[in-house]
């Protein structure tokens, strides 16, 4: 018996990777069965066989799957970056803007002088306690905004908001990292010195750019899907593995990766949403299994009170940053009162950054400690963290409304507030420019959409009272029918049938085959937007586009903004 113990304690690095899937793929089934996130479980079955519980396996044949960790860590950032399009953000960029300066000045600020001052920790671990503290956990707020089938305006603030202040902690932790290792000086300017700051940050960033357009080339060509997979996988391992070599970070240049995929190239879905789809789940349990043999208790009676103050800290930070914030870019009032609680869950990143810090030589006598704070408010992160986002998307009123709509083609960024335009053709024009950008209509030729949609507007006006005006293209087939919407609060000039000035613009586009909904969404528009007086006011005078939004998909508009199964049902 001893000597099979002593076999499995040096096992291979197979052995263990089948060992290490089954704990973490084990209690993190027993996890959901409570009602917990299964990385919970993932956590904490790493816990009892690792050095903290039964201690079943050597440090050197742990070290054995660091391969794995680091592809584990370079697939989060990719999906991290894939949740920032700039087209999709464009009416976004205040509240995300000023999210971003408080997320990372606030929260670590309180983080850092609770370790520093309130708890006695080293001046070095409570600026990486500080740093490490401005992440959210992404994988596990995409799996609840899908769980509870949510969308909106919240939905969408939320998802940019982790994607950047994920970003920001992992810049935050490599210049702290980098400061810490040069005693906080710097021999030579920072930007000649490769171990400079500006050097750790534009490396990255260059090294995931030129992965991204060289994988986009490839995609092109190799459209077969297994041709693909292998595409995406290299592309993650050569950009984890070159930025390594370079003594840069690899995860910075896997999230460079991840943004330019899904704002320049064509192949995006093909790697974040479909290839990476295939092995992710695996690949994460053997991450978060891994965290979890990591964690020592040998530190645990002195990290007590520093865990406590952590945590209290981080959700004091979340819940001051998002208010501030939001109130300065004037957000609505449901993503500024529920914003901070949903950004409390914390895991993937964090736990990556504790790895990093394991496996640094530099940082030996700090490692453990650290370690045991961050994965101990990682695992109440994780318990509690769920709850409070859903909690938090179920009183944004943006829960269970991830189904079509009739107008389902009118998001946010296809709104325009304090809209002008000296004529009528000018502001066709603007707004046909704005459908192709907010949609993506590559195929479709712009001057024969624009000459459409003039064609129709010279056999009669599509003005039609109220304030409303509804002109509309045609659309090659098989397009989806689309749309944008301006609003201006004074109101154009424009000939109508009762002399009143236009408030509202609605440019469709329509193929063929669509003109059945065409007509139903035309007759809800004109029914609603063109007569309700009491609508009229709110959405006219809409502050913007967020406003705009939330009102149209709100409860309230649910009478002509219905849902399509809803109405198929009835």
């Amino acid at each position: 018996m001893t000597s099979a113990l002593e076999s499995l304690h040096h096992a291979g690095p197979l052995l263990l990777l089948a060992i290490v899937l089954l704990a973490g793929g084990l209690f993190g089934a027993l996890a959901r069965l409570v009602r917990l996130p299964s990385i919970t479980g993932q956590i904490v079955g790493g816990v009892l066989i690792g050095g903290a519980g039964l201690d079943l396996f050597s440090k050197e044949s742990i070290a054995g799957l660091e391969p794995l960790t680091e592809i584990a860590l370079g697939l989060i950032a990719v999906t991290v970056g894939a949740h920032l399009h700039i087209g999709r953000l464009s009416n976004a960029v205040r509240r995300l803007f000023f999210l971003l300066i408080a997320e990372s000045t606030i929260t670590p600020l309180l983080v850092f002088c609770a370790c520093y001052w309130l708890g006695g920790a080293d001046f070095e671990l409570a600026l990486l306690c500080g740093a490490v503290s401005i992440a959210t956990a992404p994988a596990t707020i995409v799996a609840l905004v899908r769980e509870t089938r949510s969308k909106g305006v919240f939905v969408k603030t939320l998802i940019a908001a982790v994607a950047l202040n994920n970003t920001a902690c992992i810049v935050a932790f490599e210049v702290c990292r980098a400061l810490i290792k040069t005693d906080f000086v710097f021999a030579r300017s920072a930007l000649l010195d490769p171990e400079g700051a500006f050097a750790q940050l534009l490396g990255p960033v260059l090294v995931g750019t030129l992965a991204a357009l060289a994988l986009d080339r490839v995609t092109r060509l190799a459209l077969a899907p297994e041709r693909l997979a292998t595409a995406a996988v290299v592309a993650l391992v050569l950009t984890s593995g070159l930025a390594t070599t370079l003594g840069i970070s690899p995860m910075l240049a896997c999230l460079a990766l991840g943004a330019v995929q899904t704002n320049i190239t064509h192949s995006r879905s093909h790697l974040v949403d479909s290839v990476f789809d295939n092995f992710e789940p695996a690949i994460l349990i053997v991450f978060f299994t891994l965290a979890g043999m990591h964690l020592s208790f040998d530190h645990l009676e002195h990290a007590g009170i520093l865990v406590l103050l952590y945590f209290v800290a981080r959700v004091a930070g979340k819940l001051l940053a998002a208010d501030l914030a939001l109130r300065a870019a004037q957000a609505t009032e449901n993503v500024r009162k529920n914003l901070g609680w949903a950004l409390v869950p914390q895991a993937g990143v964090a736990v990556g950054l504790v790895l990093l810090i394991q496996e640094d030589a530099r940082f030996s006598d700090a490692a453990g400690l650290f370690a045991a704070i961050v994965l101990s408010v990682v695992t109440i992160n994780e318990i509690i963290g769920p709850v409070l986002t859903r909690i938090a998307l179920s009183r944004a009123g943006e829960t269970g409304r991830d189904r079509l709509r009739l107008i389902d083609f009118l998001q946010e960024e296809q709104i325009l507030t304090d809209f002008t335009a000296p004529s009528k053709e000018i502001a066709i024009c603007r707004l046909v420019d704005l459908l192709l950008r907010t949609h993506s209509l590559r195929g479709v030729d712009r001057e024969a959409l624009l000459a459409s949609v003039l064609d129709r507007e010279s056999q009669g006006s599509t003005c039609l009272g109220g304030g409303l005006a509804v002109p509309h293209g045609i659309l090659p087939e098989g397009e989806t029918m689309v749309g944008v919407m301006a609003l201006s609060r004074d109101g154009l000039d424009f000939a109508s049938p009762d002399g009143r000035p236009v408030h509202c613009m609605v440019l469709l586009g329509t193929a063929p085959e669509e003109r059945d909904r065409h007509l139903q969404v035309l007759a809800a528009l004109a029914r609603t937007v063109g007569t309700d007086r009491a609508f009229q006011d709110q959405l006219f005078d809409s502050k913007s586009p967020a406003h705009a939004y939330e009102l149209l998909n709100g409860e309230e508009s649910e009478d002509f903004n219905y849902f399509i199964e809803d109405a198929l049902e009835a």
